[in-house]
């Protein structure tokens, strides 16, 4: 089978997961929208609700530090590795407490390695907290037809052998994208974003499923119940987070 058995051709709105479906779906799209909502997503609207410009990095080791110095950027470090001296992380809720970092480097293996494999179209990025807000700014652009489709990626999450976790959070997330695509004239679903939408309008409480699901409770168990409260703000947040030369920085 061809690329384009499995590109969803045709369709307006298109939904897909993680990095292979990412890399699948750019070259086809006009526009892509990541959601990962526990934690990449959320900390970028809580980034740059804030005023930072945030750039994605993929690998949390050496070179993400150098990376940084590169960029003249704070660099965000894991949630444990949190210090006085390095208070920005993943967490959206340490980001929260934290000083403001004009410009930020974000690691992360699933949405920032997704924005990585992304090329050139427009990438913005997703979650409960502003799946209006950028279903809105979206077909104000004129996207979600099938002339100008747009591609919505649930990241997911790793498996210890590194093999996708589909996870409920991201499917909730971008169902609320899609949801909010087809209610301001996103056309032509493709089957698998009509079904992530209606679990999203389905879900009799959304943050409720979150905070149960088995992300919700690894975090909540991990002592970061906060980080799960702050990702089921549901369109608490009118910033769309747009990747603008490397920086994920708020759409005009």
């Amino acid at each position: 089978m061809g690329r384009e058995d499995f590109s969803q051709a045709g369709y307006g709105v298109r939904f897909e997961w993680g990095t292979a479906g990412a890399k699948r779906l750019a070259p086809t799209v006009s526009s892509l929208v990541i959601v990962d909502v526990l934690s990449f997503s959320t900390s970028v609207s809580v980034a740059v609700e804030s005023g930072s410009r945030v750039f994605p990095y993929p690998w949390r080791d050496e070179s993400a530090t150098a990376f940084a110095r590169q960029m003249d950027a704070r660099l965000a470090v894991g949630r444990r590795a949190v210090t006085a001296t390095s208070p920005w992380s993943l967490s959206p809720a340490a980001l929260r407490r934290a000083p403001l970092a004009p410009r930020l480097v974000l690691p992360s293996p699933n949405g920032s390695t997704i924005a990585a494999s992304a090329g050139g179209v427009t990438l913005a990025v997703g979650s409960l907290r502003n799946a209006t807000a950028v279903g809105k700014w979206l077909t104000g652009r004129g996207h979600g037809t099938p002339e100008h489709p747009v591609g919505v990626i649930a990241a997911g999450e790793r498996w210890p052998d590194g093999t996708l976790r589909p996870a409920l959070e991201d499917l909730l997330g971008a169902g609320a994208v899609i949801a909010a695509l087809r209610a301001r004239g996103g056309t032509d679903l493709s089957p698998e974003a009509d079904t992530a939408a209606s679990a999203f309008v389905a879900a009799v409480d959304v943050g409720h499923a979150v905070a149960s699901c088995s992300s919700g409770r690894e975090l909540s168990d991990g002592g970061y119940a906060e980080d799960v409260e702050i990702a089921t703000e549901l369109d608490a947040c009118v910033v769309v987070p747009v990747l603008t030369h490397g920086a994920f920085v708020a759409a005009d």
